[in-house]
């Protein structure tokens, strides 16, 4: 059933760097709710896979002292949405996580694995909205970019030969007094995957007035997760009413250009995109303690 020629498992981040430099064609593998179904329709025959199931100090979540939220990327999706601390600081992420296909596949599939497979939905629109780095190891060390440049094209991700994925990093200025919402909007409430989703990110002004800051970006609007930095710009200071909600949200489409496929067309998704945008708005701010 599984063509696999060969399993190497890595005990440490040092060990897997060292499996990966002595076997180049080796795909890493964390919980294969990806892999291993391409690996069952024949797409990788005769596969060699370095495990780091095991490494563990890559699972859990952490604050750093500057307030930084750590995320370890073989931390599951069940780990995610269940976390003390996502539930304090970002719940929004954590409910992003709780979206994630089935019950089996968010207690096996990682957060990790999800960004690296260069996957659209349903975590990725929200790591984008709160300017999440990443941090690869590799022989030659460990370097941080942002997220947004990790993502090539589709599918395609900047993960050089010897490294892995080892930390995702929140900053704290996305956390503190900020309130988000994402909604996936699929064909069916469960068991589905995404036609599209949206995140918001938003700090109110101290009064609840006004939008501080806010953040969007999509899953499924492209070939990879987007932000709309031109609608966050000019909605940066705005006041909280139901007219700025409005047109936040078209401002907001005016940046994507979702394509058609058979699972939804062009049209319909920049329909969706318009109303998550303002539903996600509307309900962030709620989420602040403001009004619209």
């Amino acid at each position: 059933m599984y063509d696999i020629s060969a399993l190497y498992e890595a005990a440490s981040v040092a060990e897997a760097i060292e499996l990966r430099r002595a076997h180049p064609e080796a795909r890493l593998i964390a919980g294969g709710s990806d892999l291993l179904v391409k690996i069952r329709d024949g797409k990788l025959h005769g596969v060699e896979l370095i495990s780091i199931r095991g490494i563990a100090e890559l699972a859990g979540v952490c604050e750093m002292p500057d307030g930084t939220l750590k995320i370890g990327p073989l931390t599951s999706f069940s780990q995610l949405a269940a976390d003390t601390l996502i539930r304090e600081r970002m719940p929004v992420l954590g409910e992003a996580a709780d979206e994630v296909g089935s019950p089996q596949i968010r207690n096996i599939g990682t957060v990790g694995g999800n960004i690296c497979n260069g996957v659209t939905a349903d975590t990725a629109p929200t790591l984008f909205a709160c300017d999440a780095e990443l941090e690869l190891t590799g022989a030659g060390g460990s370097r941080r970019l942002g997220i947004a440049e990790f993502y090539l094209g589709p599918g395609r991700t900047d993960v050089r030969a010897d490294e892995l994925l080892t930390a995702i990093y929140i900053p704290r200025i996305s956390w503190e007094r900020c309130f988000g919402r994402y909604i996936k909007y699929s064909m069916r409430e469960a068991l589905d995957i995404s036609t599209l989703g949206c995140s918001v990110n938003a700090r109110l002004s101290e009064d609840g007035r006004r939008l501080e800051r806010v953040r969007i970006a999509y899953g499924v609007a492209g070939p990879v997760p987007s932000r709309c930095p031109g609608a966050e710009r000019a909605f940066a200071g705005a006041p909280c009413t139901e007219e700025t909600a409005r047109e936040f949200a078209r401002a907001a489409v005016a940046e994507i250009s979702p394509r058609d496929s058979w699972r939804a067309s062009r049209a319909f998704r920049l329909h969706v995109a318009e109303e998550c945008a303002l539903r996600a708005l509307r309900e962030s701010v709620l989420r602040a303690g403001g009004r619209l």
